[in-house]
């Protein structure tokens, strides 16, 4: 428990105001995204400045408090998790867009400024910030680096470290450094790769150097509808063995159609057991040219029905009911636990099949929405937090859903990230080796363990001691 040293240190870096210490003012900040975890922090600070952060970890570091920083909390692992005994810096005002430049296609922004907020900065331009995930209007650049973000139309695009180019950071002992510059060219060990994904086991960015990208000139987007989840699994296979590389390949099955139906009105065919959305985009004559083997790839595949967008109207309802499936969820079911593992592309109808296997054995529905292009699933598992064990039964219907995903030599987590949710899967996905270089990597950067403690990596039986 840190003294009265500390707390003063940081009166001195923020009015009243911005440091948060009453319980009901820390009550908004004890979970994110993940509500089935909840740990009350000691304060909450409301940095607006990037000195103000660096102040603050360097103070964190001078008296060993640990620290989480906090963007908008939508964090589906546990990844903005207060630490118990830490504080939470809070990053939402430092949302400044500093520079967009139209020549160099790069835009340098602040660690809360909103994922769309990059592309709306640079459509005047003619450019856009390529991820995209489903929470894109409100999650952060700065959590979008920690977890790695992807997003729809990542197949094509890749995920976030395939569009940061720089960052500036300050470490866990308070030390500021520049990784990366404005280029695509580099020299030396990737640390702009390094610290993409850490999760914030390495500190705080305080700005991001992003590339832009030039907004596609056309697009077409397919929606079709299939009979079976086989039948869109193998749809999957066939658009990919066609040797197009679609901008995104979406597949939900009938739970998640019900939901996002319900909430959106999407219009989605009636009575499918899975519809899968593909969209090309490109320049104009290319995409024409993909479109019609496209076509062909998607009506020599078995769907019942299948839609063209004819306009930018009708594409946006064919997108509105995907990229509202996770919350339109929450009208079935009053609480869900949501994975993110990957499989390989080949073995999705398996997967899904194994899904379906588990979902009846321990008595809970399970919605399926995911990025089909890549296998990178995302099973909603619905439960009512108000039964009695309903929640350890999910947990353990999700537990068996990461180890199918291993199993298959897959991935636990594609975006969402490990953090608390699945930190004990991780030794089990790497070897021993693999873990202990993880560790002192870690320690050599954080020797005190105070940035984002506990999340990804745990002191446990992969670990040496002495």
């Amino acid at each position: 428990m840190p003294g009265s040293a500390f707390f003063s240190a940081l009166e001195e870096i923020y009015p009243p105001e911005r440091l948060l210490r009453r319980p009901a003012a820390l009550a908004a900040y004890e979970s994110d995204a993940l509500t089935a975890f909840r740990v009350r922090p000691l304060a909450v600070v409301l940095a607006e400045s990037q000195q103000e952060v660096i102040d603050t970890v360097r103070a964190c570091y001078e008296h060993g408090v640990p620290f989480v920083a906090r963007g908008s909390g939508t964090s589906l692992s546990g990844g903005s998790l207060p630490i118990e005994d830490g504080i939470v810096i809070a990053l939402n005002r430092l949302n400044r867009i500093l520079l967009v430049d139209p020549a160099r296609r790069v835009a340098v922004v602040e660690p809360g400024v909103a994922n769309l907020a990059v592309s709306q900065a640079a459509e005047p331009f003619g450019l856009y910030y390529a991820p995209d995930p489903s929470s894109q209007p409100i999650c952060t650049i700065g959590g979008n680096v920690a977890f790695n973000s992807g997003g729809a139309h990542c197949l094509k695009y890749g995920m976030t470290t395939n569009h940061v180019l720089g960052l500036k950071v300050v470490l866990p002992d308070g030390e500021v450094v520049t990784l990366g510059g404005d280029s695509l060219e580099s020299v030396g060990p990737d640390l702009v790769g390094l610290f993409v994904g850490s999760e914030g086991l390495f500190g705080i960015a305080l700005e991001i150097t992003l590339r832009l990208l030039p907004r596609p000139a056309s697009f077409r987007t397919i929606l079709a509808a299939y009979r079976s989840m086989k039948q869109a699994g193998e749809a999957v296979a066939a658009v990919v063995d066609s040797g197009l590389l679609p901008g995104a390949i979406e597949m939900m099955d009938a739970l998640a159609i019900e939901a996002a139906e319900a909430s959106v009105q999407a219009g989605y065919p009636e009575g499918a057991a899975a519809v899968l959305i593909v969209e090309l985009e490109g320049e104009e004559a290319q995409v024409e040219a993909e479109f019609k083997t496209l076509v062909q790839v998607i009506e020599a595949s078995g769907a019942y029905e299948v839609r063209v967008a004819q306009d930018v109207a009708q594409r946006a309802r064919i997108w509105k009911g995907r990229k509202g499936a996770f919350s339109a969820v929450g009208r079935l079911s009053p609480d869900y636990v949501v994975q993110d593992g990957v499989v390989p592309r080949t073995r999705l109808g398996e997967a899904m099949a194994e899904i379906e296997r588990l979902s009846k054995a321990y008595g809970l529905r399970v919605a399926n929405v995911f990025h089909a292009g890549d296998g990178n699933l995302h099973p909603l598992i619905l439960y009512d937090g108000r039964e009695e064990g309903a929640l350890e039964r999910a947990e353990a219907l999700a537990a068996e859903i990461l180890a199918m995903c291993i199993d298959m030599g897959g991935s636990i987590t594609g975006e969402h990230g490990v953090a608390i949710e699945k930190r004990a899967f991780l030794p089990k996905m790497y070897g021993e080796v693999d873990m202990d270089v993880m560790v002192e990597l870690r320690e050599s950067v954080d020797p005190k363990g105070i940035a984002n403690r506990g999340k990804m990596l745990e002191v446990g039986p992969w670990r040496r001691e002495g």
